[in-house]
């Protein structure tokens, strides 16, 4: 093989508002050994493509090919307004990407973009006297708020429109996800691919031939984060195959790591010639030399081929790169003033995923507390832990600063260690480095009130954490390590720092019954009443089939459903709990509060109002939380 090139790719879809970061990883590590490397955001790149003049042309071309009985009312709506959606596109994608923020005052005067049915959502807000929808939300002053919400409703019902008339799988997030999340059998994707092209795939193929004619790469490795990822990157490897047959094509990410890890069938090789698991950096370097003739194919690392029509996975054990040694992220050559800030969810933990662009970088490798029965604690990226010193850390910060222009840090740890946040602050308020930055972490008491000053003075502006099921008998049971009381303790030291707080909240955990939801939800209420959180959201549990959970269910007295055959993906698996509550209606009613809640609505009020059926009292005093913060437990 000659000097290699290598292409990393980000398919779509993952997030418009700044590029996902394994590619930026990968690219900057490997320029770190001395390797050509380049990337690309093709799921950018083809959101950009269709939210355009020409792809809404192309889009109205398709509409005008169905017959009319066919059309749902937004896509009519659509073709009623086509004119003004045509005139609308292009500034609303330049205000969201900040190049024009004159264009918000249109916007908000509501009488600028047209409107289809997601702004209906709208309507639930308007008061009695018919006032303004959205001031509860943005306030007099949050012109820029505003416009950018509308301008967001504005893009999904465009995004409607092509699901509705181009292809029913298209999504921001979720595209095509049913295809590839906890699929056993590869035969569905496999179906999706073998079938003819419409605009989407189109349009994907040809930024795609693109791409590959700019770089003229060798090797084109495509990382998949999410299920959500999966179908369009298996058409980036079918065109270049077809193509370019002469592109060694790997296929990695997140996905691959959590759900293919027992993959069995060859036709994914009809796509792809390797596929890798965890981190890739050493996977990647044996292959290189592989490629180059310098090690034999038995010798390659944590890597599944095709011999003779059947997968072999093959693991020449070496060790893993240090942390410390991985080099700098880099984001050259990915448009980053092309990036969407979007404001879909109101919520204020949630804006800071959609809304402005964020230099993603981890503070450590894996989890240290790597103990949390529902979480993926046998697989790598949790299991094991590395760090490396503040020092270093806070090279990487000024160079990535250096490089983008950006000041903004997501820190993306499952759990960013206390003892490295607390010398990461220290490090950059020594340099007198200004940066805003958040992250995720756990509970724990080592995060003091000194800690929490500290970590704002840093730069800190929000952090989230696992509370999970509120109940100090499920946390046990969960293994998570920390109590009520140490949460609301934590949590209002981080809020009294000036620090936005985000819950993370759970339901329908093995053995939880009604009393322990109404209970959760109440001690919810009070976090809220008391300032120490501002910002949560319920999750419906899943149980994986690599946590503690879902290799040891009898510990949590539930009973495993049998699994089909698993050739492709395999991570969810169903379960059968004895106490046979019905999570799905109590859901509703949780979802329904913690948005009041948010918004400081029925704080005094039952948690009982919430939920549609009859559900027990609560069995926790009202000043649980108000007494633990006064140290009264």
């Amino acid at each position: 093989m000659s000097t290699p090139r290598v292409l990393s790719v980000i398919p779509p879809m993952t997030q418009l508002n700044t590029p996902y970061p394994s590619t930026a990883y990968i690219t900057g590590f490997l320029r770190s050994r001395k390797i050509d490397a380049v990337q690309e955001d093709l799921a950018l790149a083809l959101v950009l493509k269709l939210f355009s003049k020409t792809g809404l042309l192309a889009v109205k071309a398709c509409i005008d090919a169905m017959p009319v009985r066919q059309r749902s009312f937004q896509v009519q709506a659509f073709v009623d307004q086509f004119d003004l959606y045509l005139a609308t596109i292009g500034p609303a994608i330049a205000f969201l990407q900040g190049r024009d923020s004159t264009v918000g005052h249109r916007i908000c005067s509501r009488q600028f973009l047209p409107e289809g049915s997601r702004f209906e959502s709208l309507d639930v807000y308007v008061d009695d006297e018919g006032g303004d929808p959205l001031a509860w939300a943005f306030g007099a002053l949050g012109m820029q708020d505003r416009a950018r919400h509308l301008a967001t409703l504005y893009l999904n019902d465009i995004s409607d429109v092509l699901r509705d008339a181009v292809d029913p799988r298209f999504e921001f997030v979720r595209y095509a996800e049913s295809l590839a999340s906890s699929q056993p059998s590869f035969d569905p994707l496999a179906k999706a691919l073998g079938e003819p092209l419409n605009l989407v795939d189109a349009t994907l193929l040809e930024l795609t031939l693109a791409s590959v004619k700019k770089h003229q790469p060798t090797i084109v490795l495509v990382s998949v984060p999410f299920p959500g990822a999966v179908y369009a990157a298996f058409r980036i490897a079918q065109v270049i195959k077809a193509e370019f047959p002469g592109i060694v094509l790997a296929l990695g990410g997140g996905f691959v790591n959590t759900e293919l890890r027992e993959m069995s069938d060859p036709r994914v090789f009809d796509y792809f010639d390797y596929v890798t698991l965890d981190d890739g950096e050493r996977p990647l370097l044996a292959l290189l030399d592989h490629l180059a003739g310098k090690r034999s194919q038995q010798r390659l690392v944590r890597t599944f081929v095709r011999n003779d029509g059947v997968v072999k996975y093959i693991n020449f054990v070496e060790p893993d790169i240090a942390f410390a040694e991985v080099g700098t992220p880099t984001w050259d050559g990915l448009p980053i003033d092309r990036y969407l800030s979007l404001l879909d969810m109101l919520n204020p933990m949630h804006r800071l995923w959609s809304d402005g662009r964020w230099n993603k970088l981890t503070v450590a490798h894996g989890c240290y507390w790597k103990k949390c029965s529902f979480c993926d604690v046998s697989l790598d990226y949790i299991s094991r832990y590395d760090g490396a010193s503040a020092a270093t850390l806070v090279d990487r910060i000024e160079e990535i600063i250096l490089e983008t222009g950006q000041t903004g840090f997501h820190f993306v740890d499952e759990a960013a260690p206390p003892k490295a946040l607390k010398t990461l602050a220290a490090e950059l308020q020594k340099r007198n480095l200004a940066i805003s930055w958040w992250g995720n972490i756990r509970f724990e008491k080592s995060f003091s009130p000194e800690l929490c000053q500290s970590l704002a003075d840093s730069g800190c502006i929000a952090i989230s954490g696992g509370l999970e099921v509120a109940s100090d008998r499920l946390l046990t049971l969960m293994k998570k390590g920390v109590s009520i009381d140490q949460v609301a303790r934590v949590t209002r030291s981080f809020t009294d720092a000036g620090i936005l707080v985000h819950a993370y909240l759970m339901y329908g955990f093995p053995t939880q019954t009604v009393q322990d939801t109404v209970d959760a939800l109440e001690y919810v209420r009070q976090l809220f009443a008391e300032g120490c959180i501002q910002s949560g959201f319920f999750h419906r549990f899943a149980c994986t089939v690599h946590s503690p959970v879902g290799q040891n269910p009898e510990e949590y007295g539930i009973e495993l459903l049998p699994l089909p055959e698993v050739t492709f993906a395999k991570n969810d698996v169903g379960f059968i709990d004895p106490t046979g509550v019905d999570h799905d209606a109590l859901g509703v009613a949780l979802n329904k509060a913690l948005y009041n809640y948010m918004h400081g609505i029925g704080l005094d009020d039952d948690v009982r109002v919430w939920f549609s059926g009859k559900v027990p009292r609560t069995t926790v005093p009202r000043n649980k939380i108000a007494r633990a913060l006064a140290g009264k437990g």
